[in-house]
């Protein structure tokens, strides 16, 4: 079994193609027909990975998010009927790791799945001791997935951590939109820019003293971004 998939949408049509994909693939799921459901099988079964529907009966997708975020990274995708920008920045914004609108192909959702596992799974297997990276106040911690900031605490979800360790074990390099996307979510961007864009404002948001004028993370116009480092 390559893992455990919790699908929640209150269209069971929607629910039985995606299991039929899923499990030809070889990965376990779940059904939810909404979000308390969705927080039941999540608790009593855990899960490898939640595809949500933003629009369920009782606790929303959003909703259901923000509360597996306070006790869990697990990869979170967003099924969604509003193709606009406004739901997918909230999605990301909460701590989503990708976004998907409906109507949408059953291959190129599991297509998305198997690059969340792959990835997943490529970090899994780097053995190697890690040492922090420390920068101006800034400690990050690949080994346990932490980040201070002067002390203090930061919480940042998977996707803004692999970002951010990303830009930092390179400092000055400057990333392309396309690379970072690549680097994080396992696949090509296929031009989805604003992914990147909401994380790396998310990102800004939880560590930088000034988000608006960023010392940490600067983009470079037209290009992407870097991290900036100075001796």
């Amino acid at each position: 079994m390559k893992g455990h998939i919790i699908v929640a949408d209150d269209d069971p049509d929607i629910r039985e193609v995606l299991k039929i994909y899923l499990s030809r693939e070889g990965f376990r799921v779940l059904e939810a027909e909404d979000g308390d459901r969705v927080l039941e099988l999540f608790n009593a079964n855990g899960a490898d990975l939640l595809i949500l529907d933003v629009m369920m009966p009782g606790l929303d997708g959003f909703e259901v998010c923000q509360l597996i975020r306070k006790k869990s990274d697990v990869p979170v995708l967003f099924l969604s009927a509003k193709d606009d920008d406004t739901d997918k920045i909230v999605g990301l914004g909460i701590g989503g790791d990708d976004f998907i609108s409906k109507p949408f192909s059953p291959s190129v959702l599991t297509a998305k799945v198997k690059a969340q596992f792959r990835r997943n799974r490529l970090l899994q297997q780097k053995e190697d001791v890690q040492p922090p990276i420390s920068y101006d106040g800034l400690v990050i911690n690949p080994d346990n997935y932490s980040v201070q900031m002067n002390g203090n605490e930061i919480q940042l979800s998977a996707k803004e951590f692999h970002i951010l360790t990303l830009l930092a074990k390179s400092p000055n390099r400057v990333y392309t939109t396309e690379q970072i996307f690549e680097h994080v979510w396992g696949e090509e961007s296929s031009g989805d820019f604003r992914t990147v864009m909401v994380h790396i404002s998310n990102l800004r948001k939880k560590i930088e003293t000034d988000p608006a004028n960023p010392h940490f993370i600067l983009t470079v116009r037209g290009i992407g971004y870097k991290f900036h480092y100075s001796d």
